[in-house]
């Protein structure tokens, strides 16, 4: 007879398998693994609220709503115009520009709360310069992960493993904010060896975006002046709970969904409206994946795997080299969620020989930029993909992948390297 383990790998593998294909839809690919999965009763029906992680579907909800609303206020072209402007014409300048900005911002805020809010401006500035966004989408997904892996409340598994490690914001900001800094510039730098053609116009192209822009007047952008003061003073205000939410008991989901409640609430817009533009597939993709992905951890396969990965290191230097690339290489298959608590007890019995510190730098380091790797690897990708698709803007898993992994294997080499000259050259 088959075991659950086989069978969660099996599962596993030809839901994968589905996903990379894209003949079938990613979501209807994930939800036909979970019903497998839970049809034999791999993950009983009572452990499905333990492994599907209802604050990331909430958070994603909750933020979808209040993008989509404040969006027929003309907030994101607003916005989009004067970035633009900025960028005088040029193409170049705004993938830098909007790099930087999508690194900070995901510094400090969620990744996803930062690709629902960027997104839209980028499509909309492609548009009136009648490029290609890809180019700039798959940069805003980089600079998400990037900056996201800098601070202690940038990407869920920071805040995981600074729980468990007692690791503060500042030493978060100290250890890692150098490495991401440096990682994007490098990584500015070969998407515009990449994507050079892409993102080439002519100087009388380039003369006549920046006079279509000049031409342009950010304020009639603006089609709903009420509801456009409404959404800045809601996005205001979310943002601040966000940076607050410890200190007021908050869990992030909530505050995404206080502030779609109330800015419902207090727009007036038909919610049928508003409901209908959710990304409701890359929410049933999340739920469906947890299930699937959390059949390997109820059948202890991702622990298996990770104890035999780190249980022959002998020194400190090693095991930080096989965390950094393990938690990597693994991120970019299944949620850096479940991979970072497998991890962390394995690396607190490992303090028993060797000093730790270094090592919680190195899983932090590879459990956010792995999810540069795949399409899946990270929840800023799907959300991004999912609303390019919804404009009819295709960014396949394989065209994603030439790209994903040699910016993977890239970042995570210059962390390494930079990690290991700290921790264990000087």
């Amino acid at each position: 007879m088959i075991g659950p383990e086989l069978i969660a790998i099996a599962v596993f593998l030809f839901t994968y398998a589905l996903i990379i294909d894209e003949r079938i839809h990613r979501a209807v690919a994930a939800m036909l693994g979970a019903s497998v999965i839970v049809f034999l009763h791999i993950v009983p029906w009572e452990m499905i609220p333990v492994y599907v992680d209802l604050g990331t579907i909430f958070l994603l909800m909750g933020m979808m709503i209040i993008v989509n609303t404040a969006r027929g206020s003309g907030l994101f072209e607003y916005i989009a115009i004067k970035t633009a402007k900025l960028a005088k014409g040029s193409p170049i300048r705004v993938l830098l520009l909007f790099s930087v900005v999508t690194a900070v911002v995901s510094a400090f805020l969620d990744n996803v709360t930062t690709v629902l809010l960027l997104t839209p401006m980028l499509l909309y500035i492609a548009n009136v310069m009648r490029i290609t966004p890809v180019p700039f989408l798959i940069a805003e997904i980089f600079a998400s992960n990037i900056g996201g892996a800098a601070t202690l409340i940038g990407d869920p598994p920071n805040i995981m493993i600074g729980s468990a490690a007692g690791l503060s914001f500042n030493e978060f900001l100290i250890n890692l904010g150098p490495i991401m800094a440096i990682d994007l510039v490098v990584v500015m730098g070969m998407l515009f060896l990449i994507y050079r053609k892409d993102l080439h116009v002519s100087p009388d192209e380039q003369e006549g975006i920046e006079k279509t822009f000049a031409d342009l007047n950010e304020r009639e952008a603006i089609r709903d002046w009420p509801l456009f003061k409404k959404s800045v003073i809601v996005i205001t205000l979310v943002i601040a709970m966000f940076f607050t939410h410890d200190l007021l008991g908050l869990e992030p989901a909530l505050v995404a969904l206080i502030g779609a409640s109330i800015l419902l609430f207090w727009s007036r817009q038909p919610p049928e409206e508003i409901f209908e533009k959710i990304e409701w597939p890359a929410l049933f993709f999340f739920g469906g994946l947890f299930i699937v992905v959390g059949a390997l951890v109820e059948t202890g396969m991702i622990a298996a795997l990770a104890e035999f990965v780190v249980s022959n290191v002998h020194s400190q230097g090693e095991a930080m080299l096989i965390i950094a690339w393990f938690a990597a290489l693994a991120s970019a298959i299944v949620d850096n969620i479940p991979l970072t608590a497998t991890l962390i007890p394995l690396i607190q019995d490992m303090g028993a020989s060797m000093d730790t510190y270094p090592l919680w730098w190195a899983l932090s380091l590879g459990a956010c930029l792995g999810g540069n790797g795949t399409a899946i690897g990270a929840s800023a990708n799907v959300v991004v993909i999912g609303i390019a698709a919804r404009n009819e803007i295709s960014i396949t898993f394989v065209d994603f992948l030439k790209v994903g992994m040699l910016v993977l294997f890239v970042t995570v080499g210059i962390g390494s390297a930079l990690l290991w000259l700290r921790f264990v050259v000087l």
